[in-house]
């Protein structure tokens, strides 16, 4: 298993390359891609992730390759993205940006982290430690919640 050479916060001169790279992971998967592409507005990466210090990217080569961002809500704290560039993908950049993530909430106190999963990232998510607790409605379809307790 490779990890990322550099995982580090992510700063505004990183936006585009998420940008890219979130679009790139998204259409990706065969199964959202036609939803997607109908509605393009959901292939735009929120830049307030990245403007507000809650985003880490994995970089290699000098390149942005996957970032997670977390977010408070109502509930608590929410897993809002983690997206790895398809050719990077099971090197274990993934499993590295939950594992930053988890350390920066850990540090602030935060004993639970959730995430609204994409069906098809199931296995990712179960991988990493998330269980699922529930369900939530999305845009497109029901999906499930799974949550992480961090220790």
């Amino acid at each position: 298993m490779h990890t990322a050479s550099v995982i580090r916060l992510g700063t505004p001169a990183d936006y585009a390359a998420a940008a890219a790279v979130y679009r790139r992971a998204s259409l990706s998967n065969a199964g959202d891609r036609d939803n997607l592409l109908t509605h393009p507005e959901f292939l735009v990466l929120p830049p307030d992730g990245i403007a507000d210090g809650r985003t880490h990217v994995a970089e290699e080569d000098g390149s942005v390759v996957g970032f997670a961002t977390w977010v408070e809500t109502a509930d608590g704290i929410d897993l809002d993205d983690v997206f790895v560039d398809p050719d990077w993908r099971r090197r274990g950049i993934g499993a590295a940006l939950v594992a930053r993530i988890v350390d920066v909430l850990r540090a602030r106190g935060a004993r639970r982290l959730e995430v609204t999963a994409n069906p098809h990232a199931l296995p990712f998510y179960r991988s990493v430690g998330f269980v699922e607790v529930g369900r939530a409605v999305t845009q497109f379809s029901d999906a499930p919640r799974m949550a992480l307790v961090i220790r």
